[in-house]
Order: structure tokens, then sequence, then C-alpha cells
């Protein structure tokens, strides 16, 4: 697609994480079909090693495994960004007594307390040792999705009663802090985080935070019947807020049932159509690409959904048509974006 620098194929090895003889034969594919890049979610997969160790799962991939991985991305022209959940999603690390005291809420292993001097002490060494094998990189995902709970711990509803500060400064201040610490650790990456937790905040909460220097949004939205006028205002509400760069996440697989086992072409067709006229719509410079999400499970604890071989023809379709369909010629049939005022921002 003309206006994306980066066309990303999303790896989610936290379900049924392929063995290197199958990733040595469809990284050249996902090239061939138009991708140059990889958002690789390795969550226990990964290698963690001293403090970290009880993440790191008993099939998770070696030191050397991991750099056999950068190395086939590398010849296939595929750039590597790796994804670490910092905030929510953090089931694989908080269902570990060692690490169980840093919920957010004692009985939920999702998300993580962000009051708690070791919650920051966690994250960073997490990104550190991510960070000593993917040397290079330009850009590091943060995860910071669905942050389930947040605002109902102990010490978050404290601070709630005892102060003006709301569930969304809570969030904003931990995600401002996590960025801060990857820009300042590790000069010339930037972060990147799920957008969800930050499209109900005002332009003025989210310009105060000051979050958008330091980070760039990835907007998802997996759904065939994509609001492309939302999505268009909803740009607009971020780049108003200072965001320089923008990212879309689509989907080519996982996202239409938690058990679902075959894909729905059509479903995931329809939703890149729809993001195509998003892309069409908004000026060249503002997005910076599109991760093409396929979801092994909804979380850590649930069941597989379909596997990465049964969504290659569906991701093949997509990526197709944003390579071919996508550079046609397009009639604009929304709202140009610098029609749309703040009002219709959501």
């Amino acid at each position: 697609m003309a206006n994306l620098e980066l066309v990303l194929v999303h790896l989610d090895l936290k379900g049924a994480p392929p063995k290197l003889s199958y990733l040595a034969e469809i990284f050249p594919l996902f090239s061939a079909l138009g991708a140059n890049g990889l958002l690789i979610e390795y969550e226990d997969t990964f290698p963690y090693y001293g403090n970290l160790l009880s993440l790191r799962a008993a099939h998770a991939y070696s030191p050397q495994e991991i750099g056999v991985i950068l190395r086939l991305a590398k010849l296939h022209h595929l750039e590597v960004i790796p994804l670490v959940q910092t905030f929510g999603h953090m089931e694989f690390v908080l269902k570990h007594k060692e690490f169980a005291h840093l919920r957010e809420v004692s009985i939920y292993p999702n998300s993580l307390n962000p009051h708690k001097t070791q919650s920051r002490w966690l994250i960073q060494v997490m990104l550190q040792q991510v960070m000593e094998l993917h040397a290079g990189i330009r850009w590091l995902h943060i995860g910071a999705d669905e942050v389930y709970y947040l605002g109902e711990g102990e010490e978050s509803k404290n601070l709630l009663s005892a102060t003006s500060i709301t569930i969304e400064d809570i969030f904003l201040s931990h995600v401002r802090a996590v960025a801060a610490h990857v820009v300042s650790a590790y000069p010339g990456v930037r972060p990147i985080a799920w957008d969800d937790m930050l499209r109900g905040a005002s332009v003025y909460t989210l310009t105060e935070s000051g979050v958008s220097p330091l980070l760039q949004p990835m907007i998802w939205d997996y759904t065939a019947n994509l609001n492309v006028e939302d999505r268009i205002a909803l740009v607009q509400k971020y780049r108003q807020c200072g965001f320089h760069k923008i990212w879309l996440a689509s989907a080519f697989k996982g996202a239409t049932g938690t058990s679902q086992q075959l894909t729905h072409i059509g479903h995931h067709l329809e939703n890149h159509r729809r993001w195509q006229r998003v892309v069409e719509a908004v000026p060249r410079d503002v997005f910076q690409g599109m991760a093409l999400t396929g979801w092994q499970r909804y979380d850590h604890f649930s069941v597989l959904c379909e596997l990465l071989p049964v969504g290659i023809p569906s991701l093949a379709v997509c990526l197709q048509f944003l390579k071919n369909e996508a550079s046609s010629p397009y009639r604009l049939t929304t709202k140009p974006f610098l029609c749309i005022s703040s009002e219709e921002s959501p």
C-alpha cells in the first residue's frame, strides 16, 4: 500500500509456536506476497534467564534459535519488531508465585500493578533481555492493550479515592514511564503501543500526559464492518494529540472466535478493504505501517484458535490485496481527513 512504509506479519508465538524449519519455508512466502516486516510476540517462548527463568516455557526457543529466526528474517528482507507485554496480558508472568504479588487484583493474573517499584523493575529486566537478542531494531512494541481490572486493586482504589487522579491517568502514567525507559535506555528505538486504552481519553488528557512524544499508537480493528469514518476521526484525534506517526492493525486470522478452526477469508478481506479506505483518506505521511495480526490464542489461558498453517491462504489474500488492489486507482467515498472536526472524534 503506497501510504505504508512497513507491512508486518504478526507472529503470535504463545500458542503452537512453529519450528524453525517451518519458519524457513514461510518467511520467503511472506516476502513474495508483499510483507516487509514481522511483529513477533514471543511471550513464554522467549529464552528468559536469571530471575526471569520461570517465564521460559519448556518449548521456548533458545537464544541460538532466536538468532536463526532473525537471520532468516533479514535474508528475506523482513524487518523484525519484537512485542513485549508490559501492562495487560501479563498472565504468562503473573501466574507464577514469585510474581503473583505484582497483580493489580490478586485473583486475576492478567494485569500488572503499576504502583509497585518491583513492577517497574520486572518490565525493565524483561525488555533488557529481549533487547539483548535484538540489536539494531528500530521499534519495540510494548503491548498495553486490554488492561482489565485496572483501578480495582487496593492501591489504585486508595489513590482514586484520595486524589483527583483517574484510571486514565494511572494507565497513561505507567505507559509513559515504560516508553520513556525504552527511549532512554535504547537510543534510536521507538516504542509502539496498542491504542484501545487510549481511545476514550480526551485530546486534552492525551496531550497533557506526555505520552505522544514518546511512542507511536497502533490502532487495531479486526471487524468486517469496520467504521471507516470513525477510524479516520480517531486518526485525526491522535494527530491532534501530537502523535507523529500512527500504525494500523488488521487481522488475517484468530479474530472471529476463541475456538475458531477454519479461517473466514471473506471476513478478513473485507476488514482490509475498509482499512484501505481509511489509508486512502489520510495524508501520506501519517501512517508508519500496518500489522496483519494472526492470533493463536485470545489470551495465555485460552484454547487455540486457527493455527498459522490454516491461516496462510487468508494471509496470502490479504497481503496481495494490499500489494495489488490497494495500489490501483480508488475513488474516495469518505469525508476528507482534514474536513473532520474535533467534535466528531470519539
